[in-house]
């Protein structure tokens, strides 16, 4: 196991090389680019603003390659093109962000005066909180349910927990935070639960409990909304699983041994039915960290990973993209790695050791 954690290891330096390669590659055959998105802003700016950019610039604006570029002077699309990187080939831009990468320098946002580490730390609290508290419901509410459903397969609970389950899953987790706020949030009926942020104004002046108290009354509806949108797959999965252990010989053979049903499911059948769930757990928190959590953010006005991330492909801010791109695969990899570390400690027939 040891080995095969250290090929791993090794392997993460050159998987997001490849992952940054292609998606750089993509960035630079897509069309538009920060340099264009500045060019669309001057195109729409008033004739006194123009002159005051172009004041000390020759207006020769023949030949450009940017769309948008027309009455454009070419000593100012040069000036951008230089501000922005654009100046010095692709090879080189690549190789320095790689460079940079390795040392966990993503530069500054092009918009915003921030480095893009500063933008990442500031929103990262947001995104976490909201993963990781669905995550943990979703499994706490999931696991329990999947296995009552396979214990019970074809009786009223699990044809009823069916049908709530199937309306779940069928419910856009959108449209179901819209309903929390036209109904708990003071949309239209009960003002229950605050619309916007992750903590109140005065949260700094609170004291330790009510601070703890405040935190969950403002996550409660997002989490819950994103719970709704993810438990019902991993129920449907948990039951599948332990319904196919519950029907092989190796339970018959226990049965007829005399052993008790909780002795059969939680000492042999449990062990070996979690592992499809348990590979589930990484991609589960991954969209939950960052892509599930995107309309959530936006809904409820929580500056999270995901909106950020969102932002910045709007606005092609580039440092942003990329340095949003190598956390969100680093933290994948990483918790792929964990995951296949938790298969071995949960069933010990596993062997990685020989991979």
């Amino acid at each position: 196991m040891r080995n095969y954690i250290l090929k791993r290891l090794l392997l993460i330096p050159v998987t997001l090389l490849g992952i940054l390669l292609i998606n750089f590659a993509i960035i630079q055959m897509a069309p538009g680019g920060p340099v264009e998105h500045i060019l669309a802003q001057y195109s729409g700016m008033n004739t006194d603003a123009k002159s005051q950019l172009t004041s000390s610039v020759n207006l020769n604006t023949q030949n450009s390659r940017y769309q948008g570029s027309q009455g454009v002077p070419e000593e100012l699309i040069a000036e951008l093109e230089k501000q922005f990187g654009f100046d010095k080939p692709a090879h080189q831009r690549f190789w320095k962000m790689i460079k940079d990468y390795a040392c966990f320098d993503f530069g500054r946002s092009y918009y915003q005066d921030k480095t893009v580490w500063e933008l990442i730390v500031e929103r990262m609290p947001v995104s976490i909180s909201l993963g990781l508290w669905s995550t943990l419901i979703i499994y706490l509410i999931a696991i329990p349910l999947g296995i009552r459903k396979a214990v019970r397969d074809g009786t009223k609970f699990d044809v009823w927990t069916s049908f709530v389950v199937v309306i779940g899953s069928a419910i856009p987790v959108f449209l179901f935070a819209v309903f929390l706020i036209v109904f708990l949030a003071g949309g239209t009926y009960w003002h229950i639960f605050p619309l916007r942020g992750l903590t109140s104004d005065n949260w700094q002046s609170l004291s330790w409990y009510n601070k703890i108290l405040d935190y969950f009354w403002h996550i409660a509806l997002p989490t819950l909304s994103m719970v709704i949108g993810g438990f019902a797959s991993l129920t449907m999965l948990t039951k599948n699983s332990f319904l196919d252990e519950l029907n092989k010989p190796y339970v018959l053979t226990a049965r007829a041994k005399g052993l008790s049903e909780n002795r059969i499911l939680y000492g042999h059948v449990f062990r070996n039915a979690m592992l499809i769930v348990i590979a589930g757990f990484p991609s589960l928190l991954i969209k939950m960290l960052f892509t599930g959590s995107l309309l959530i953010e936006v809904i409820f006005s929580l500056n999270g990973l995901g909106l950020l991330g969102y932002e910045a492909i709007t606005t092609r801010d580039y440092p942003v993209i990329f340095g949003t791109l190598y956390i969100f695969a680093l933290l994948g990899l990483i918790l792929k790695l964990i995951s296949d570390i938790t298969y071995s400690l949960v069933d010990p027939r596993i062997n990685f050791s020989k991979l």
